[in-house]
């Protein structure tokens, strides 16, 4: 206990320090929300990959999924990699960087405000990014705590309204700069402990060959609804149900390009240089993180008792997907499991402080500032801010509280309702709003209602079992629909579009070097 508390006071302090030493860097709002547009390559690949990559991953998707597909649940950790980093940094870093600039927007719903001319689309984006970024940060709440709960023995309760107490701080000291720092220094950590992790879990079943040979010899349970019910499924290549693991690799892989608090780590990137330096790094980050937790998650099949069960009044069980992750690492050494805790702490602490920045600022300036009051100044916006990341933080806390207390409610539930809607509604106008002239208001308009419709609808009547398919096809209809509904509806005026644009075409004159050329 000596050392676990240890760690953690290690850490607590460390991330505080951080956050007084940033406070010079978050004087004006460019540089709380924004870290002034300056922050280095290395930096800003750390953000991303630690805003991520959380306790939903290592404690609720881990466990769910490699519960459900087995070790082929590793292909959602590459799919993260490949699709979430590599093609979102290519195909959206230097354009979005660029094109925030030359717009001055400092938000998602800022972009689409004045790429679209329209302060209704900022005002409807900044809404959903608002009301559906609350589910995801209390998903984060609930595996963080969770880990908490089964190192100290601490009720849940007092481990959420902690973590919350030490987000605010956090927050509310530095604001993204002191965000960046803190992720460099946590992801470091959540590289050193997933390997370490992996590395005795593995050894405590007799070494990854055994463990897969353990694996293999386990049977779906009986009434288990799986495409292939039948031994050795859960070591195969593509797992019992490749269909619906496809699903989860396009939430969690695609969703990152229409997430607010993941694109918004292009608008503060220093420079077009440091954007290629910066996807490696994040690659390699999501390779080892992500590739890691779903690999490790694989197994967990192998830590079967009554400890991932939840019983029903009328004696019947359910698996608690959420308790599985933590029943795996129960068993390791102390010391080990406080790496566990400062790794998880450093993963979630950092998407918790990406989430509640994004959300309280959007909401400032994009709906309050100009709507609701016509002209804030400054300071005014400032505070504002930070008295939105104690509301948004609050809210959280009794959102996790509530779905804590409901066993159906589990964590990959509520990321894929977040994830559904935000990445559903803004994917699909983000992307094309940055290559193509052509996307029309309306076609904005009609995504925004897709992805929100199908992810609140499926909320209440299910029509799609799972809401991470429904969140899915939510993002997949968005790609679609933008260009059809562009295509019928008005376009918008040549001159706004050319101007948006005309950052991407400008011109230069340069001194010619060799006056004659090789015949």
């Amino acid at each position: 206990m000596f050392v676990k508390i240890l760690l953690i006071v290690v850490f607590f302090t460390s991330m505080i320090l951080i956050g007084f030493i940033s406070r010079k860097h978050a004087k004006n709002v460019n540089d709380f929300v924004l870290g002034g547009r300056t922050v280095g390559p290395w930096l800003s690949a750390f953000a991303y990959g630690t805003s991520y990559f959380s306790a939903v991953v290592f404690v609720g998707y881990a466990g769910q999924f490699g519960w459900k597909y087995g070790i082929a649940s590793t292909w959602i950790g590459i799919g993260n990699a490949l699709i979430g980093s590599l093609m979102a940094w290519a195909i959206l870093g230097r354009r979005t960087r660029v094109m925030t600039q030359s717009l001055s927007a400092k938000t998602m719903p800022d972009f689409f405000g004045k790429r679209f001319d329209s302060d209704a689309l900022k005002i409807a984006a900044s809404a959903i990014a608002f009301v559906f970024l609350i589910p995801y940060t209390a998903s984060v709440y609930n595996g963080l705590s969770r880990l908490f709960a089964m190192a100290f023995d601490i009720p849940f309760t007092w481990c959420v309204i902690a973590m919350a107490v030490l987000t605010a701080a956090y927050v509310l000291l530095g604001g993204y700069m002191a965000t960046a720092l803190n992720d460099f220094v946590q992801g470091l950590i959540m590289i050193g402990g997933i390997i370490a992790i992996i590395a005795a879990v593995l050894n405590g079943q007799g070494g990854f060959t055994q463990a897969l040979i353990k694996l293999s010899e386990v049977k779906p349970a009986e009434g288990e609804t799986l495409a292939v019910a039948q031994t050795g499924v859960f070591d195969s290549f593509f797992g019992p149900d490749p269909l619906n693991l496809l699903g989860v690799v396009i939430l969690t892989s695609l969703g990152t390009w229409g997430l607010p608090q993941m694109v918004q780590k292009f608008y503060a990137i220093k420079s077009e240089k440091a954007i290629k330096t910066g996807m490696i790094v994040s690659t390699f980050f999501a390779v080892v993180i992500a590739g890691g937790c779903y690999f490790l998650g694989g197994f967990a099949r192998l830590f079967d008792g009554e400890a991932i069960y939840n019983v029903a009044a009328d004696g019947s069980k359910s698996v608690a997907f959420d308790a599985i992750i933590p029943s795996m690492l129960s068993s390791l050494p102390d010391i080990l499991i406080g790496i566990v805790i400062v790794l998880v702490l450093s993963a979630s602490m950092s998407t918790l402080s990406s989430l509640v920045l994004t959300s309280s600022s959007t909401l400032t300036l994009d709906f309050i500032n100009g709507t609701v009051v016509k002209k804030m100044s400054e300071k005014k916006q400032l505070l504002c801010i930070r008295i939105f990341v104690v509301f948004f933080i609050v809210v959280s806390v009794i959102l996790a509280i509530v779905s804590m207390n409901n066993p159906k409610a589990f964590i990959a539930q509520l990321m894929g309702i977040s994830w559904g809607a935000l990445a559903g509604a803004f994917l699909a106008p983000f992307v094309y709003g940055l290559y193509w002239k052509g996307t029309t208001k309306l076609s904005v308009w009609a995504a925004f209602a897709f992805g929100v419709g199908i992810t609140v609808a499926n909320m209440f009547f299910k029509f799609i079992a799972s809401p991470i398919n429904a969140g899915a096809i939510a993002m997949v209809g968005g790609l679609i629909i933008v260009p059809i509904v562009s295509k019928i509806t008005p376009k918008m005026k040549k001159e706004h579009t050319d101007k948006m644009f005309q950052c991407y075409e400008e011109k230069v004159e340069v001194t010619r070097r060799t006056a004659i050329e090789d015949k």
